[in-house]
């Protein structure tokens, strides 16, 4: 447990970017982007800002989210903005595969969600408020606002261009806020990489001019060496305690030139102080203190920590992931009843289309086991980025063997007969420390038992594991930057995910726990 005075971040770890917040009464609810994984936009709901919990998925049936095979990685929904308004929850996202907004509506924020209603306006990022007149407006990147009928989904105004920002590149994550008699605007810019900053402007009219902040951006990271980076994507929200907070999104890299960050854009939240009528806030850090006034329970922030699932309860929890559909035939809790049965749709991680019940990669330091009954089938455990960026333990014909596919490469890096049944395997990711001095890449390269590839620069080692008669046997230790961002591109983060290619194979549990940081 933290300090009485702070908290931890990031509040929500792992693969949860595009951060978009609302309040309502003593209660706060947050969705984040879910690019090609299906069910999409994650919700979650907190009481003190820092402890959330996942109620569910807006996007949790096949006629709610059309991610089509063709659906390239980091593609699907970008940027949801989740807004309540008289009685009702809207959730507006931008599912670039068909290049359309969608908006849902909900009574109850854990669902469920209504069928979407589309709107035929350009750009991403879209996002939702009400004038003093009661109509509703869409702000999209750009940055441009249009007056929409929200529930039938049609243009009554605009264009109406807005402020884009300082100049920077990509403007984007507009949102407008009623505050003081004022309309703010908030506007991500630079990029969402290290480059990324937020910046703010201010009007009378919701149709404008605005005039920036005096000073903008007024929070960025880039060209700093904070351990936390790019920074933007924000919104903000007011407290029931009076008090205003800014969620955001950011990386936390690891190693030496250049950096590499795995587990994607991370949820975070820093206070936020009004200066003459401008919001100021303080550097994004891993602990905050918390102001005078902050609700008590602020300071409890726990670790999410380990989870565990038996795979007895009818449904899926809401924290597994799929990618881009998740068909009736390819999976089942009740046909063997306290397993998880798995039946191959495609033949291959290499290329769409193969059967993955995933969980995101939360901790830096951490280990995620399963127990497989891989039958006559092909399956087992992976650590993915996308088709061309993933580890395997798989399992067929009476072998385990460590698999890795890195862009056009593909390679076995160990293997070992394994007795028929069920087999226990555990993929673990430990952060990689530079060496001593004395120690030369080439010398920890070519020492006996060195991880393979493992350099200086390396974020982190993966290791791969298997469990023996004779206790668990180490097969192989990868180097972990290959399954970054920084080498795979895209938007999102690594996830942890029960497979299988070839026949069907039944999984008994899914285990992931935390570790300390290698050397604690």
């Amino acid at each position: 447990m933290t300090d009485a005075a702070t908290y931890r971040n990031p509040v929500i770890p792992g693969f949860h970017p595009d951060p978009s917040i609302c309040r309502v009464g003593e209660d706060y609810y947050l969705v984040c982007s879910s690019f090609e994984y299906f069910p999409g936009v994650p919700i979650f709901h907190s009481r003190d800002l820092v402890n959330w919990r996942q109620i569910g998925n807006v996007l949790d049936r096949p006629n709610q989210l059309e991610l089509p095979p063709g659906t390239h990685a980091s593609g699907g929904i970008f940027a949801p903005t989740i807004r309540h308004h008289d009685g009702r929850f809207y959730m507006i996202t931008t599912n670039v595969n068909i290049g359309r907004h969608l908006l849902v509506t909900a009574t109850d924020p854990a669902g469920p969600w209504s069928d979407p209603i589309y709107l035929d306006v350009p750009h991403i990022d879209p996002s939702l408020v009400w004038d003093d007149n009661g109509d509703c407006w869409l702000t999209v990147s750009g940055v441009e606002s249009y007056r929409i009928d929200p529930l039938a989904g049609t243009v009554l105004e605009g264009p109406v261009p807005m402020w884009s920002g300082t100049g920077g590149q990509y403007p984007e994550a507009p949102h407008l806020y009623r505050i003081d008699g004022w309309w703010y605007l908030l506007v991500s810019e630079g990029g969402t990489h290290t480059g990324h900053a937020v910046s703010i402007a201010r009007s009378r009219d919701i149709r404008g001019p605005f005039a920036p902040a005096p000073v903008n951006p007024f929070l960025t990271h880039r060209s700093t060496d904070r351990p936390i980076q790019a920074t933007g994507h924000a919104d903000l929200v007011q407290a029931a305690d009076g008090s205003w907070w800014l969620v955001l999104l950011g990386i936390r890299a690891k190693g030496q030139w250049p950096p590499y960050h795995v587990l994607g854009r991370e949820t975070f939240l820093v206070p936020v102080r009004w200066v003459d009528g401008w919001p100021v806030v303080d550097p994004v850090e891993e602990v905050m203190a918390a102001p005078a006034g902050s609700p008590p329970a602020l300071a409890t922030a726990p670790d999410p920590g380990a989870h565990r699932d038996d795979f007895d309860d009818p449904t899926l929890a809401a924290g597994w992931l799929s990618l881009r559909a998740r068909p009736a035939e390819s999976w089942s809790l009740t046909e063997r009843p306290g397993w998880l049965t798995l039946h191959a749709v495609g033949d291959t991680l290499d290329r769409v289309g193969a059967t993955i019940v995933a969980r995101r990669q939360l901790h830096h330091d951490c280990r995620a086991g399963v127990r497989v009954d891989p039958g006559a089938g092909r399956a087992g455990l992976t650590l993915r980025i996308d088709e061309a960026h993933h580890y395997d333990l798989e399992i067929s014909e009476g072998t385990v063997r460590v698999v890795g596919r890195v862009g056009p490469f593909r390679q076995v890096f160990a293997e070992q007969p394994v007795p028929p049944g069920p087999v226990t395997v555990t993929i673990a990711t430990r952060t990689h420390h530079l060496l001593p001095p004395t120690v030369t890449a080439a010398d920890q390269v070519t020492a006996p038992g060195a991880p393979f590839g493992v350099r200086p620069a390396a974020c982190d080692t993966v290791s791969f594991e298997v469990a023996t008669a004779d206790g668990s046997v180490v097969l192989a230790e990868l180097d972990g930057r290959y399954l970054s961002t920084e080498v795979a591109a895209g938007f999102t983060g690594r996830v942890f995910g029960l497979y299988v290619t070839e026949g069907s194979a039944a999984f008994d549990w899914f285990d992931y726990q935390p570790m300390p940081p290698a050397g604690d």
